[in-house]
């Protein structure tokens, strides 16, 4: 059994463990292995993320080690990672005579080869994407999924552009694309454009999406960088003009990683298990014959049946007609998140028809075989998604207030919420509100989601009193 969802942490890491998402015995702190049944997730929730990439970018894949001399040209961005970079210094046992990085991130292994790729004004814009691992030598506390030393799921897009209007349309770009992603998964997210102290090493600017988890500290899901043309100059990356001049190329990155995953698992998850969108879930429908003795033929003739028309249908079905006793199967495909769970016994057998429940819903109900078509179970599939997203909302603004108290604001974060506040943009009242609340400033909204009404964007800074912005402070992941 699970422990219940209240105590979030010890739930989070019961569910990694008994859906078969992630084997955590791995004899490396802060590495985890993928179980099958977590990995077909892993590629289902990818293979939307390729889908959407695929439309304008092209896949790449560079390779993992970086030598320091590279790593070090761009100075505020090494002084970003130093603490967290693992770095390789033997090849056998003769010391290399340039150290070697295991890719933090993969910006200083591929701009070299961009200034080899981009001569003119024709080769722009390039975007290119690849999903690979990263490694940080993360020192907190790890935890499956959110904070690894081998983030084995990185997907890091990079663009190059004639100009820095043209980059930043670039970036509008990909918050779409995030945005979208994360609406297929039914996940609601913020999306704050970061502090300066917070932007990524080299960054312009660093515009970030974070949800709310179950205990309300919030994740970072994702995070989008205008990089200007700082890298450019860095490793000499330039274009031949229309007018024969040359110019630098201003540049974008943007990235995901497990953390999405994670964030699937624990704000649709309840305390039974997993509660998967029929898109994702590794089996989509499964079906349990209720057999009794003497009328087991009927039962088994008519689920073979049903099994064999989803089959045809195209979705991921599964036939238990294994020896355990039903509510076992029940226990099992509810932890597994199955999204419908089709019954049939004698009476069923019987009258031709399937009894139906649907996993995020206590409610069952019952059909025809012939009634149960494509077109409805596309109907169910949708009606799912809809209402996991109602609920994850629902959840996510319970946990959200507006303070201008700094006191007030500290113990509801303390409290494990997110806290709505008015900050102007210096650094000087955005060190105030972290010293008093212990809790990160996320930073001001980007853009307000459709699901949060009556917050206005301008107000006076909750600490000097200026011009401030909405801004979101919260505990982290």
């Amino acid at each position: 059994m699970l422990p219940p969802k209240q105590n979030f942490s010890e739930w989070f890491h019961e569910i990694i463990q008994q859906a078969e998402i992630m084997d955590i015995r791995y004899p490396v702190k802060g590495l985890y292995v993928w179980c099958p049944f977590g990995f077909k997730i892993r590629q289902l929730v990818y293979s939307k993320l390729r889908e959407l990439l695929d439309r304008d970018h092209d896949e790449v894949y560079f390779p993992a080690l970086i030598p320091e001399t590279e790593l070090g040209k761009e100075g505020e961005h090494i002084k970003g990672f130093e603490d967290e970079v693992f770095w390789v210094t033997h090849g056998g046992l003769e010391p290399l005579d340039v150290k070697l990085a295991l890719r933090p991130t993969s910006e200083t292994a591929m701009y070299p080869i961009f200034k080899l790729w981009i001569r003119s004004h024709a080769d722009l814009p390039l975007k290119v994407y690849q999903i690979v691992n990263t490694f940080r030598y993360e020192t907190k506390h790890t935890r499956p999924l959110i904070r690894l030393r081998e983030i084995t799921s990185f997907k890091e897009a990079h663009t190059a552009h004639r100009s820095y209007e043209e980059a930043e349309e670039q970036v509008k770009e990909a918050v779409k694309l995030y945005k979208e992603f994360y609406d297929f998964l039914a996940i609601p997210y913020l999306i704050f454009r970061r502090p300066d102290w917070d932007k990524f090493p080299g960054a312009d600017y660093t515009i970030a999406f974070d949800t709310i988890m179950p205990d309300g500290r919030t994740l970072q899901i994702g995070t989008v960088h205008h990089l200007a043309d700082n890298f450019a100059r860095t490793f000499d990356i330039k274009y031949e003009t229309p007018d024969g001049d040359h110019a630098y190329v201003h540049q974008t990155c943007y990235g995901i990683s497990e953390r999405c995953i994670a964030s699937l698992i624990s704000i649709h998850g309840d305390d039974l298990g997993l509660i998967l969108p029929f898109e994702v879930a590794p089996v989509q429908i499964v079906i349990i014959p209720i057999l009794y003795r003497g009328r087991e033929a009927q039962v088994e003739e008519l689920s073979r049946k049903l099994f064999e028309k989803l089959k045809d249908y195209g979705y991921r079905v599964l036939l238990d007609d294994s020896d355990e006793r039903p509510g076992a199967k029940y226990y099992k495909w509810e932890l597994k998140g199955v999204p419908v769970r089709f019954e049939i016994g004698p009476k069923e057998a019987e009258t031709g028809t399937v009894v139906i429940s649907f996993r995020d819903e206590k409610k069952k109900f019952s059909l025809s075989f012939e009634e149960i078509t494509k077109e409805k179970i596309e109907e169910w599939a949708k009606e799912l998604k809809q209402r996991l997203r109602n609920r994850a909302i629902e959840m996510a603004k319970s946990k959200i207030k507006f303070f201008d108290n700094l006191d007030d604001l500290a113990n509801w974060i303390e409290q494990r919420g997110v806290g709505f506040v008015y900050l102007c943009s210096s650094t000087e009242c955005g060190e105030v509100v972290e010293e008093n609340t212990k809790g990160s400033v996320l930073g001001r909204f980007e853009e307000l989601p459709d699901w949060l009404e009556g917050f206005e964007y301008k107000g006076k800074c909750i600490v000097c009193g200026g011009e401030g912005y909405l801004t979101g402070v919260a505990k982290t992941y």
